[in-house]
């Protein structure tokens, strides 16, 4: 345990340390964190690229109930003599200190304050809020490619909902916009865990700019519909998730037989790549069971971290039995 928390600690602290500098990944003024490249002079300087880069931090969040510490005396000792040395790494940080709803206690990479501005991001429709899901990239870069000059070649970032047209990285540069399945699935389940922590007292527009005020539980509700969307037919019959293949859409031998792409269009929630991506992508089943069964009231319950249907735990202790 103390080891984990450390290097939580200490790989935070070099994402967002105190004070504004090159070389960390947050970046103030954009609300948003980006990859950082450092040269060999020493030179370094952020990516300003939107991308999943800068959402993966939201699923670095732990949460768990209020007993538990006091059950670990050796483990408070070593975590307070840890920040005593290091106060400096958790000022960027939600620590455990503040207890939430139902008493419970929270670890996250993300303070209320970043976590407002980043979801801010990510919730815009004409960002990363698909209608089917988070994409991989921002879709500001349709209009506003990111470009970068060094040692005289250009580089260029758009966004792309499908497919790549690069031939960059081997021929796979598919994070251009795509929706992935196993990240939405991350930020689905932080989006609970966020949620069980603040309840109701933590709201944001969803989508941003509509006005309409969410809890973070329902956050993660109305994400796991568009993601389950790609999936079901529609109201002329047809499923987003095959496409044109009209074979799919209308034959009735196989209308019915799902495919689980390995990835899926950021705009039109078509299935791309591998279409028997089930290692991944077979997350959706959980996503659906989870979207159907747990409701905001269980988020009060004592243990609601351990609760089957939030860890993914149920049918597999099942199989055991």
């Amino acid at each position: 345990m103390i080891k984990f928390f450390e290097h939580t600690m200490w790989i935070s602290g070099a994402m967002d340390r105190m004070g504004e500098h090159h070389d960390k990944m947050w970046d103030e003024e954009d609300g948003f964190f980006y990859d950082v490249l450092r040269l060999q002079d020493g030179q370094a300087f952020r990516l300003k690229v939107r991308s999943m880069v800068g959402l993966l931090p939201l699923a670095a969040v732990v949460i768990f109930e209020e007993d538990v510490l006091e059950k670990l005396p050796a483990s408070r000792k070593r975590i307070r003599e840890f920040m005593q040395r290091h106060p400096e790494l958790a000022a960027n940080l939600h620590m455990p200190a503040t207890p939430g709803l139902a008493g419970r206690r929270m670890l996250a990479t993300v303070n209320e304050e970043k976590l407002r501005r980043i979801l801010a991001r990510m919730l815009d429709e004409n960002e990363f809020f698909g209608p089917h899901g988070i994409r991989a990239l921002s879709r500001c870069h349709l209009d506003h490619p990111f470009v970068f000059e060094v040692g005289g070649q250009e580089y260029r970032v758009s966004y792309l909902p499908g497919d790549s047209d690069s031939g960059m990285f081997g021929g796979n540069s598919n994070w251009r916009g795509p929706v992935w399945m196993p990240v939405n699935f991350l930020l689905y389940l932080s989006l609970l865990r966020l949620g069980a922590y603040y309840g109701d007292t933590f709201k944001v527009e969803c989508p941003t700019g509509s006005g309409k005020l969410l809890t973070l539980f329902q956050v993660a509700h109305e994400l796991a519909e568009r993601l389950i969307g790609t999936f079901v037919r529609d109201e002329s019959r047809r499923r987003p998730v095959f496409g044109g293949t009209e074979k799919f859409q209308t034959d009735p031998l196989w209308g019915d037989n799902i495919l689980f792409y390995e990835y899926f269009h950021g705009d039109s929630g078509a299935g791309i790549g591998a279409s028997h991506q089930t290692g991944w992508t077979g997350c959706i089943a959980r996503i659906i069971q989870s979207n159907g069964r747990f409701t905001e009231d269980m988020l009060g319950e004592k243990g609601v971290e351990r609760l089957a249907i939030l860890m993914g735990q149920e049918q597999s202790d099942s199989d055991e039995r």
